[in-house]
């Protein structure tokens, strides 16, 4: 490794990671710092809409008030993850990531302590606000790992939410069987541990070199797409990112809510159909993805990957049975793997200097989707929420999802098979 950089206000030195034999320690200190923080997010997955139910007194009342809390994380995370994402281009990514640790500990500890909706509301949007850890570790492992390596990277990325999402359901499934407010002081004690992890242990990314200055115009979301939208090389896959991203986060806000409902799942059960995602996740993305990258290429595992997601949330939708809901989730092998597949591409589109704001642009995307996925996802089931139980519209969030995933095929396609160009790190490279 090389010499030592002082960050953090001169109260720590670490490694370089960019210099030679830097990168596989520093990789190895992003994954376990994701891992705990997905972990203490996964724990309140399962017990948050049942919490948010203590509130209401009917189905519908209930859907809406979940509606409200989401929205209140997506708007404010919309806003906040270009902000992030460009701070972390100027300061590094590692202060960005200890903003983030910090303020997920405090809003676990509040919402645990809720004794009202507005109070589950107004956390949501402070937690919103400071979380962009998913963006800046993306940053991150752009910073460490060369373009020809980074799909490699991404997928044990997406292994370590996969991980997280395996033991944190799990835990908050069964800790929340106990006590709906239990799993929420664990998160918090989990994001405190990632705090002290960060601060003393994980090295910065980003060199002196390729940082530049913090500029707000830059930091507006609107403007972030429309950069993104420019950057040579991405072109349409911003839709792809859109319709995809949003299809997964109305997966995600109606799982709970509508396997609840249809299927009288609790806790502990949504729990563990969630650590059956986490688990394929790990499998996919740590264990498959390599072979499945040199078998397909990036953009044709893209493009199944999509195909075999259209298929999964339609059985999803006409599920009779609950064992179909996990059944299905292992038909979707490549569309697992085709989410790393995904950030590579956009990520080789990129110069070094400009991987944060990509990346925080990227997350402006997803944190667009996370605004609107709650009023069409929760909207839908709220429409459909007093129907019986065997009454096949009530999967209308799935059927939503599978059109979305179809434009997303459609725009990836057209991409695939456009004119390429030259994307912005092939001709930084060709400048030096």
């Amino acid at each position: 490794m090389s010499d030592s950089a002082k960050t953090g206000g001169g109260l720590e030195a670490v490694a370089n990671p960019n210099a030679h034999g830097g990168r596989k320690a520093a990789m190895s200190f992003i994954l376990i710092a994701v891992l705990i923080d997905m972990v203490s997010i996964g724990l309140i997955i399962p017990v948050l809409p049942p919490l948010v139910g203590t509130f209401t007194q009917s189905e519908t009342q209930h859907t809406l008030a979940q509606l409200a809390v989401a929205f209140a994380f997506g708007i404010a995370n919309f806003f906040g993850s270009p902000i992030l994402g460009g701070l972390s281009d100027r300061f590094g990514r590692r202060k960005v990531m200890l903003i983030g640790f910090s303020g997920l500990a405090l809003s676990f500890f509040v919402t645990a302590m809720a004794n009202a909706l507005w109070m589950l509301v107004v956390v949501r949007l402070f937690s919103g606000a400071m979380q962009a850890n998913a963006a800046v570790a993306n940053a991150y492992v752009a910073d460490i790992t060369p373009p020809a390596d980074r799909a490699k990277r991404f997928g044990l990325l997406g292994a370590a939410f996969g991980m997280g999402f395996i033991l944190g359901p799990v835990m908050g499934g069964l800790l929340g069987s106990i006590d709906l407010h239990l799993p929420f002081y664990v998160a918090g004690t989990l994001a405190l541990m990632n705090w002290l992890y960060g601060f003393f242990v994980l090295p910065e990314s980003l060199s002196p070199e390729h940082r530049r200055p913090f500029d707000w115009r830059k930091a507006n979301p609107v403007a972030a797409l429309g950069r993104l939208r420019n950057l040579q090389g991405v072109g349409p896959l911003i839709y792809v990112i859109a319709c995809s991203g949003l299809a997964q986060l109305v997966i995600q806000t109606s799982w709970v809510l509508y396997n609840q409902h249809k299927f009288g799942w609790g806790p502990r059960e949504n729990g563990l159909s969630l650590f059956v995602v986490g688990l394929m996740s790990v499998i996919v993305q740590g264990v498959l993805l390599q072979p499945l990258m040199r078998w397909l290429g990036a953009r044709r595992l893209v493009l199944i990957g999509l195909a075999t997601s259209i298929l999964t949330n339609l059985i999803w939708g006409l599920s009779t049975e609950a064992w179909m809901m996990v059944g299905a989730i292992f038909l979707n092998i490549a569309g697992i793997a085709s989410g790393p597949a995904m950030q590579s591409l956009i990520s080789n589109s990129a110069d070094a200097r400009t991987q944060g704001e990509t990346m925080g642009a990227v997350a402006a995307i997803n944190s667009l989707m996370a605004v609107i996925s709650p009023i069409c996802g929760l909207g839908l089931m709220a429409l459909v929420a007093e129907l019986p139980k065997t009454d096949w519209r009530l999967g209308a969030p799935f059927y939503l999802c599978a059109l979305l995933q179809l434009a997303s095929l459609f725009f990836a396609w057209r991409h695939f098979h456009a004119p390429s160009q030259p994307s912005a790190a092939a001709k930084a490279g060709a400048a030096t």
